[in-house]
């Protein structure tokens, strides 16, 4: 009987959203958007407004968080945890995507090399031109980027995705190489906080954050709201998040929880 009891407690048990976001290591607006998405909706949403989860909610955001380590797009998330598609089947496809993007990310590699060239070459050289300087840049995933973020944070982004293209088009060369080398320097500030177990909220953090957002100024000009928003994307899209992750596992996560806190403190 007490066995018994023990499980029908267990099955009853819930969660609030705050709760479940501090143990699986997800914002908060994560879990909202995988609500809106329907990939995973709450057990019930309490007189408050809160999403409550229960143990079978649980089960499936770890699920989703599995295939999310693996690179899955949110899309072939849900096709696979609702059985309209064999997982391997959708493995397949990803390495395929996986196989073609480390060809594309090649590329990208040499038109950066042929680009510090010419920078560095005393002579100067034979300016490169518009095709040359964009080798590698896959203008569908720009697209579908830019695509993410009006759906996550409405119409009125755009304009910013239209003010951040519009102070591109005035970068030279030298603009290009002066933000990779800023953001390089972010990477390498940030490493040593990050082993040393400092709080993505520490006055240490936020210094170098306003180095950070200061880079992302050059593009467009975030408010609160929106550069905390652009800290979930790093972290939750697989783009985003491999590339962070390069420099140090836990990367991504310390960023999106380190942009949220200046955020909150600073902005």
């Amino acid at each position: 009987m007490a066995g018994e009891t023990a499980e029908a407690a267990q099955a009853t048990q819930v969660w609030s959203i705050v709760e479940v976001s501090r143990h699986a290591g997800v914002s908060s607006r994560t879990l909202r958007h995988y609500d809106d998405l329907g990939l995973l909706r709450p057990a019930y949403v309490g007189a408050n407004g809160y999403r409550y989860y229960g143990r079978e909610q649980l089960h499936r955001l770890q699920e989703v968080l599995v295939l999310r380590e693996l690179g899955l797009p949110l899309d072939a998330v849900g096709r696979v945890l609702d059985g309209t598609v064999d997982r391997a089947a959708v493995l397949r496809e990803h390495q395929a995507a996986l196989l073609a993007e480390r060809d594309r990310l090649d590329r990208l590699a040499a038109t950066v090399a042929r680009t510090i060239r010419e920078i560095e070459d005393e002579e100067g050289g034979e300016p490169m031109g518009p095709e040359e300087l964009f080798d590698g840049f896959d203008a569908e995933k720009q697209k579908e980027y830019e695509r993410e973020l009006v759906e996550r944070y409405g119409p009125q982004v755009q304009e910013r995705i239209d003010e951040s293209w519009r102070r591109i088009g005035t970068f030279t060369k030298a603009d290009v190489a002066a933000v990779n080398d800023e953001y390089a320097e972010i990477g390498r500030r940030l490493i040593p906080l990050i082993d040393a177990g400092v709080a993505p909220d520490d006055p240490q953090v936020l210094d170098v954050m306003a180095a950070h957002y200061a880079i992302v100024a050059r593009f467009w000009t975030p408010d609160a709201e929106s550069y905390a928003g652009l800290g979930d994307l790093y972290a939750d899209s697989p783009d985003f998040r491999k590339r962070y992750d390069a420099e140090h596992p836990r990367m991504a996560e310390y960023l999106r929880d380190a942009m949220a806190a200046y955020a909150l403190e600073r902005l």
